[in-house]
């Protein structure tokens, strides 16, 4: 997946080809690439704490590959803030921030609306549903349905 330097439309313009991050085709392929035994993952292995963030992007990289129109990631140039995905879907632009927990702060995420304030963003986490000012969250098992939310 490609970088964009910028939050506008089209995201594609603004690609930076020099920049990407690397995912597999699916959360198991990644376990055997590492492995990282299911036991890791099931019984919530101290070690795996430290990978879990990287598993769940991966999951909600594979929800959103179908999905949408276009998918990229954001970093800003400092590496000061990290957006995990930007989807152009018609003529929306939804920022996505990736959280493994219920650990709720969203600073990368909320600094890039404020940048960007017609932008409504999702945060997928372990917290249930709730929509606010600038941001809905959204409980992991639903990536999928991430399209039919209405911003």
């Amino acid at each position: 997946m490609n970088r964009t330097k910028s939050g506008e439309m089209p995201l594609s313009a603004f690609e930076d080809f020099g920049t990407f991050k690397l995912f597999m085709l699916d959360v198991g392929l990644m376990c055997a690439m590492n492995k990282l035994s299911s036991d890791a993952i099931l019984l919530g292995n101290d070690i795996f704490s430290t990978y879990r963030g990287a598993m769940t992007e991966q999951y909600v990289c594979q929800q959103l590959i179908g999905e949408v129109d276009s998918l990229f990631y954001w970093s800003a140039d400092n590496s000061r803030g990290e957006i995990d995905f930007l989807i152009q879907k018609g003529d929306k632009i939804i920022p996505v921030e990736v959280k493994a927990e219920e650990n709720l702060k969203a600073k990368s995420l909320s600094a890039f609306v404020a940048r960007y304030p017609s932008l409504h963003a999702i945060r997928l986490s372990m917290s249930d549903y709730r929509e606010q000012d600038w941001m809905t969250n959204v409980p992991l098992y639903a990536a999928c349905a991430i399209d039919n939310i209405k911003l």
